[in-house]
C-alpha cells in the first residue's frame, strides 16, 4: 500500500510537469523600475515632503489594487520618491485620500501595523526570495518584517534602526523614511539593483494597492517585485550596535511556614550585554552574555492529559530575530531540528530530599553566553551558525541551617549551523544542517543523554514562474549516553520500545546509543489559475530522537495527506473571495499496521462587508494510536465526526469579534468534543485598544488513560470515564501615549478540571465494538477508600487485587503581565513590569468558577516588579 501511494505521488509530479509545460498562459506583468538618485540637500524626518530636498527626484506612481479586486485602480492613489547619499536611503511617501478626517490614526507600540499604512519593501540581496520590509502608519508608528521564502514567511522581531513620521493633511497623508544602509544587506557591485515594491493599506476599506502589480494567480511575491535602480558607488556598511542592560528585579509571595527559601520577599540585580557586529555587509554576528528575557510575556495556559510535551512559541529576542535562517522543520506539524525553547530549559534533575528539608531548585538554566552568525551573501548562499553554552545548575538544600547543593543540570553546549544555496535564477536551493547537543556529565545526571547530533538536508525545485514545487528534506539523529539514559530514551512516550504487541522493536537494555532517520517528501501546484494541490509523504523511524535541542513528540509513523483546493479570487456583489479545500490523511506504523484514515472538507469565504466565515467538515473512518496505553497494545478509537465553524466582522471597525464553535462525536459516544470560542475586540480611540478572548471546552471520553497495574501475570490497562471542561480568558489592553510609549497589559486564568468515573479497562484493545473493547468494573469489584486511592477486587473475593490513585484533577494557571515601554531613543528601551501569577491544584470537587476564585482571589498571588534599561551604542 506505501509503494501505491508514492507511485501514485510521483505520478502526479509527472502529470503536472507535463501540463505546465503545455499550459504556458499565466498572466505577465512588465517589471516596473524606479530610478534614483543622489541626495543634493537632506531633508528633515518630519513626516512632512515639502521639503527642497525632494525636489530633484521623480515620482514612483501608478498603483494597482491588489485586494479585493486585482487589476483594477485602487480607490485613491499613492506616489513615492527615493534619494540616497553615503549612508542613508531616503523615502518620501504621499497617500492620497478625499476623506482624511476617516483615516485611521490608531497608535500602538512598534509593531503594531494598525491603521492606514504604508510597507516599503525592499530586496536588496535581489534573491527574488527575501526582503527587508519597512512600514509606517498613518500615525506616524513604524514596523519592520523580514520577508522570507518569497514572502510566505513573514518576521516581525527584526528590529533595526531606522527613523520615520507621518502627518494627516487636506490632501490624505505623507511621510518620510531615512534608512540606514548598515541596517540592510546587499553585495559589492558598483551600481545596484534592488527588488522594489510599495504596498498600501486603506484600512477603513480593507483595500491593498501596490506599485508593482502581482496577479492574484501568480505564486511569488517578492519574486515578482519591480525594481530599484541608479544606486551607485555604496561602500560596505560595517555595522557595530552594543546594547547593555541592567535590571532590577523584586519578587513577593505568600510565606511558606519555616521555609527558608520562601520567606516573602527576593530582590536580585542582574545585568548583561547584547552585540551586534557586522562581519560584512551581508553576514552579522549577534553576540549575548547572560541575557534577560524578564519582559517577555508568559506562556499561555494548557494541559495535555496524553502524555506527550507541549509546544510553545520562542518569545525571547535573541533566538526569534533571524529564526527562519535556522528553521529546519521536516514533517507535519511542530517538529523541527531546532527548538530553541531546549536552551536555557527547565533543569531536568532534582535533588535528594528528605521531608524535613527545604530545596530551592532554579526555575530556568542560565544561558552563560550565545554567538549567532547568520545572514545572506548576494551569490545566494543563506548562512546560521548558533553556538550556546548554558551553565551548571545546582539546588541548594537546607537542613536547618545547614545548607548542600546537588547539580540539577549540566554544562551544555548547544551547536547550530545551517547553509541553503540558491541556484537555477533563484528556482532553486540546496541545503544541510546540523545541530549538536554535548552535556558534561561528569559521572552525574546520568538519566541524561550525554551528546545528541542531528544531520539533515533539503531541497527545493520551483517552475512555470513559480507555479509547481517540489520539496524535500531528509534528518537522522544519533544520541549517546549511559545504558540508564538509553533505555530511559526508548521507554519513553515518543518511542515507547516496550510495546506489548509491537515486533519491529522492542528494549535493549545494553545500548548506549540510538541511530534514526525521518524526513518528508512533498509538493504540489501553488499558483497560476484558480486550481492549487499539493501531496507530501513524511516519516519518522522508531530511533529518531531530536529532543535535546530539537522537538519531536512520537516517533515510528509513516504519513501520506493530499490536498485540492479551488479559489474564488474575483470579488462579486456577495464575496471577495472564497476557497473551498479537500483534505485527506492516512498513517502507518514501521510494522505496517495501518493506524490512521481521514477525510475533510473545507473552506472559507470573505465576503463583501468584510465579514468572514470559515466552515470544516472531518471524518475519521480509522483511529489507530500506539501511544494510547503507553506502552500497551495498539488502541483504537471509535469512528469520529467533526465540525469546526467560525464567523468574524469586520476587522477594520472599532468594535469587532469572532465567533467559534467545534463539535465532535464518535460511534457508540466513545468520546466527543466541544469549544465555544468568543473574541472581542474594542478601540474606542486611536491610543486604546482592549481585546478579550475566551474558550469554554468540554471534552468528555468514556475511555480516558488512568493508570496501568499487575493483576497475576496479566497486566491491566485501566481507564476511566472522564467529564473534563477547561475555561479560560484572555485580556490585553494597549494605550499608546505616542509612538515610542507604550503601556500594556496581558492577564489569562486558565483553568482544567477532571473528574472520573464508570472505570474500565482493557479487554481487546482493537475491537471495533467498545463493549468487546473494554470491561467496566461492577459495583462491588471497586471502591474508593478513606485516603481516595481506588480499591479494586476483581475476582470479587473480598481481597484487593490492585490499586490505583484518585485521578482527579483540577489545574489553576493565573499569568498577568503590565509593562510599560519607552523607546527613549531608537534602538534604546526603558521596561517597567509587574508580573502576578500562580500556578496549583485545587479541590475537583469546586466548579470552574470556584476553583479559579479559591487559587487566584483567595490566595496571594507571586508578585514580580522589574526594572529594565538598555542603551543602543552605534
Amino acid at each position: 500500500m506505501r509503494a501505491r501511494y508514492l507511485l501514485l505521488f510521483l505520478g502526479l509530479f509527472t502529470s503536472s510537469y507535463i501540463y505546465c509545460q503545455e499550459n504556458s498562459n499565466s498572466v505577465t506583468v512588465p517589471k516596473k523600475k524606479y530610478h534614483t538618485k543622489k541626495m543634493i540637500t537632506l531633508p528633515k524626518i518630519d513626516g512632512i515632503i515639502s521639503d527642497k530636498a525632494w525636489d530633484h527626484l521623480d515620482w514612483g506612481e501608478d498603483f494597482t489594487e491588489k485586494v479585493p479586486d486585482e487589476g483594477t485602480p485602487p480607490t485613491y492613489q499613492t506616489k513615492f520618491k527615493i534619494g540616497y547619499d553615503e549612508k542613508y536611503l531616503y523615502i518620501a511617501l504621499r497617500a492620497f485620500d478625499d476623506e482624511p478626517e476617516k483615516i485611521e490614526q490608531r497608535l500602538s507600540r512598534r509593531d503594531g501595523f494598525a491603521g492606514d499604512r504604508i510597507n516599503v519593501i525592499i530586496d536588496s540581496y535581489h534573491d527574488k526570495r527575501t526582503a527587508f520590509v519597512f512600514t509606517v502608519t498613518a500615525a506616524g508608528v513604524k514596523g519592520e518584517e523580514l520577508a522570507t521564502q518569497n514572502g510566505q514567511s513573514w518576521d516581525a522581531s527584526w528590529n533595526p534602526i531606522w527613523y520615520t513620521d507621518a502627518v494627516v493633511d487636506d490632501k490624505g497623508w505623507t511621510a518620510e523614511m531615512k534608512i540606514p544602509f548598515s541596517q540592510l544587506r546587499f553585495g559589492k557591485a558598483e551600481e545596484q539593483v534592488w527588488g522594489l515594491n510599495i504596498n498600501r493599506m486603506l484600512f477603513r476599506k480593507q483595500e491593498r494597492s501596490l506599485w508593482q502589480r502581482i496577479p492574484n494567480e501568480v505564486s511569488g511575491f517578492i519574486s515578482e517585485a519591480g525594481e530599484l535602480h541608479g544606486l551607485k558607488g555604496l561602500k560596505s556598511q560595517k555595522q557595530l550596535e552594543i546594547q547593555p542592560f541592567t535590571v532590577f528585579q523584586y519578587d513577593t509571595y505568600e510565606k511558606e511556614g519555616n521555609n527558608p527559601f520562601r520567606d516573602g520577599s527576593d530582590f536580585g540585580f542582574n545585568a548583561g550585554l547584547d552585540a551586534k557586529i557586522g562581519i560584512t555587509n551581508d553576514l552579522t554576528l549577534d553576540l549575548t552574555v547572560n541575557p534577560d528575557f524578564g519582559q517577555v510575556e508568559a506562556d499561555p495556559g494548557a494541559i495535555a492529559l496524553d502524555g506527550f510535551q507541549i509546544f510553545f512559541n520562542e518569545q525571547r529576542p535573541f533566538f526569534v530575530e533571524n529564526k527562519n535562517i535556522f528553521d529546519f522543520q521536516f514533517a507535519d506539524g511542530s517538529d523541527n531540528v531546532f527548538y530553541s525553547r531546549r536552551i536555557g530549559r527547565s533543569p531536568q534533575g532534582s535533588a535528594n530530599a528528605t521531608s524535613n528539608e527545604f530545596v530551592d531548585t532554579p526555575n530556568n538554566t542560565t544561558i552563560l553566553g550565545a554567538a549567532k552568525f547568520s545572514g545572506k551573501t548576494r551569490d545566494g548562499w543563506s548562512i546560521g551558525v548558533l553556538e550556546t553554552v548554558t551553565s551548571n545548575e545546582y539546588a541548594v538544600i537546607d537542613a536547618n541551617g545547614s545548607r548542600r547543593e546537588e547539580l540539577v543540570e549540566p554544562l551544555t553546549n548547544y551547536f547550530v549551523a545551517r547553509a541553503q544555496k540558491d541556484f537555477n535564477e533563484r528556482n532553486s536551493y540546496i541545503g544541510g544542517v546540523f545541530t549538536s547537543t554535548n552535556r558534561n556529565l561528569d559521572g552525574k545526571l546520568n538519566f541524561l543523554r550525554k551528546s545528541a547530533y542531528t544531520g539533515g538536508l533539503d531541497f527545493r525545485h520551483e517552475w512555470h514562474n513559480r507555479d509547481y514545487y517540489i520539496q524535500s528534506n531528509l534528518v537522522a539523529s544519533h544520541v549517546v549516553g549511559s545504558k540508564e539514559a538509553i533505555q530511559a530514551t526508548q521507554e519513553s512516550l515518543t518511542h515507547l520500545f516496550q510495546r506489548v504487541d509491537a515486533s519491529h522493536v522492542e528494549v535493549d537494555p545494553n545500548r548506549t546509543s540510538l541511530t534514526g532517520t525521518g524526513g518528508r517528501v512533498f509538493g504540489g501546484k501553488r499558483g497560476g489559475g484558480n486550481w492549487r494541490y499539493w501531496a507530501s509523504v513524511n516519516w519518522r523511524s522508531p530511533e529518531l530522537e531530536l529532543n535535546d535541542i530539537g522537538f519531536l513528540r512520537r516517533t515510528d509513523e509513516i504519513r501520506q495527506s493530499a490536498s485540492v483546493s479551488y479559489l474564488w479570487q474575483v470579488p462579486t456583489k456577495t464575496y471577495r473571495d472564497a476557497r473551498v479545500e479537500l483534505f485527506q490523511l492516512s498513517s502507518f506504523d514501521f510494522e505496517g499496521n495501518y493506524n490512521r484514515m481521514e477525510y475533510s472538507l473545507q473552506g472559507n469565504i470573505n465576503w463583501i462587508n468584510n465579514w468572514w466565515t470559515e466552515l470544516q467538515l472531518v471524518h475519521k473512518p480509522r483511529i489507530f494510536i500506539n501511544t494510547f496505553l503507553r506502552g500497551g497494545p495498539r488502541w483504537r478509537f471509535s469512528e469520529e465526526n467533526y465540525m469546526v465553524l467560525f464567523f468574524g466582522s469586520d476587522q477594520s471597525k472599532k468594535v469587532n469579534f469572532r465567533i467559534g464553535y467545534i463539535k465532535s462525536g464518535t460511534e457508540q459516544n466513545n468520546f466527543s468534543f466541544t469549544r465555544y470560542v468568543f473574541g472581542l475586540n474594542y478601540q474606542p480611540f486611536d491610543s486604546f485598544n482592549a481585546s478579550l478572548t475566551t474558550e469554554y471546552t468540554e471534552d468528555p471520553n468514556k475511555t480516558q488513560y488512568v493508570s496501568e497495574a499487575d493483576y497475576g501475570s496479566v497486566k491491566r490497562y485501566i481507564l476511566g470515564n472522564i467529564d473534563q471542561k477547561t475555561w479560560s480568558t484572555t485580556l490585553r489592553l494597549n494605550y499608546s501615549i505616542n509612538p515610542n510609549l507604550s503601556i500594556q497589559y496581558y492577564g489569562q486564568p486558565f483553568i482544567s478540571r477532571g473528574r472520573y468515573n464508570n472505570f474500565n479497562y482493557v479487554n481487546n484493545s482493537i475491537a471495533k465494538d467498545l463493549n468487546e473493547r473494554v470491561v467496566w468494573y461492577a459495583n462491588n469489584q471497586i471502591q474508593q477508600s478513606s485516603s481516595g486511592d481506588y480499591l479494586v477486587d476483581e475476582d470479587a473475593n473480598g481481597v484487593t487485587d490492585y490499586q490505583f490513585s484518585n485521578p482527579n484533577f483540577s489545574f489553576v494557571q493565573f499569568r498577568s503581565n503590565l509593562v510599560a515601554r519607552w523607546e527613549y531613543i531608537p534602538g534604546s528601551e526603558l521596561f517597567l513590569v509587574w508580573a502576578q501569577g500562580t500556578t496549583g491544584n485545587v479541590d475537583s470537587d469546586r466548579s470552574l468558577l470556584g476553583g479559579l476564585n479559591n487559587q487566584i482571589l483567595e490566595n496571594t498571588l507571586q508578585n514580580t516588579f522589574l526594572i529594565k534599561a538598555t542603551y543602543r551604542f552605534l
